[in-house]
């Protein structure tokens, strides 16, 4: 199935030191490409319609950027950032009720579509949300432990052990939570923690490879992924 998608552009990157002083992290170039275009070169290929791209830090970079690109709605969150499940909460009018899409912008991906991989094993009835994950040794570019472990049947429980499996920044999700969530500033992790409590948090492990460009470091090891196909 085809879905709405939210690319999540929206955070400081403080991680990026220098590199962040005077642009948004989205807008740093990986292989001679910055982050917002290899994000949403990846909604386009899983053919994402509505796209948004949320925004806060310099949002006015990114909305410049995005000015000629008339299949996208910037969403400024002003003037206070909403976190993923605020930002989801802010993108209702732009998404729409049913099932969307969400991938967060510091990522590089290579392989098959994780878009479309994530749509073509959602299962509207049983799944709650369904995340896209790999283990830590797979991680390029990843600092830090893990975020879940997974059953048999490829349910997940919140685990932060050097040894779980790492969340790449892309899942499906009933946003119907979000939408109904009083608060305007919170995390995506308190819906996790909802649909996991519900046996509706799944996960899918991701077939190709994926680096997190969320420290300077990053960069680099992106760009060699690219260029050798391996980690």
């Amino acid at each position: 199935m085809t879905a709405p998608c939210l690319i999540l552009a929206a955070g400081f990157g403080t991680r990026m030191g220098a590199l962040t002083r005077d642009r948004p992290k989205p807008l740093i170039e990986v292989a001679g490409q910055n982050l917002l275009d290899h994000a949403l070169a990846v909604a386009r290929g899983a053919r994402c319609a509505p796209i948004a791209v949320n925004a806060h830090y310099r949002a006015d970079q990114i909305t410049d950027h995005l000015r000629d690109q008339s299949d996208v709605t910037p969403l400024i969150e002003a003037p206070d950032i909403l976190d993923s499940g605020g930002a989801v909460k802010n993108a209702m009018a732009a998404l729409g009720p049913g099932a969307i899409m969400t991938l967060n912008a510091d990522n590089i991906w290579h392989g098959a579509n994780p878009l479309t991989a994530l749509s073509d094993a959602f299962d509207t009835a049983d799944m709650g949300a369904l995340l896209l994950l790999t283990p830590g040794n797979r991680a390029v570019g990843r600092q830090g432990g893990g975020d879940f472990v997974m059953d048999r049947d490829g349910r997940l429980t919140l685990d932060k052990s050097d040894d779980s499996l790492v969340y790449l920044g892309a899942q499906m999700l009933d946003p119907a939570p979000c939408y109904a969530d009083p608060r305007d500033v919170f995390s995506l992790r308190d819906t996790w923690q909802a649909y996991a409590a519900d046996g509706r948090l799944f996960g899918l492990i991701y077939a190709g490879l994926w680096a997190d460009v969320g420290h300077p470091d990053g960069i680099a090891l992106a760009e060699a992924m690219l260029e050798t196909g391996d980690v």
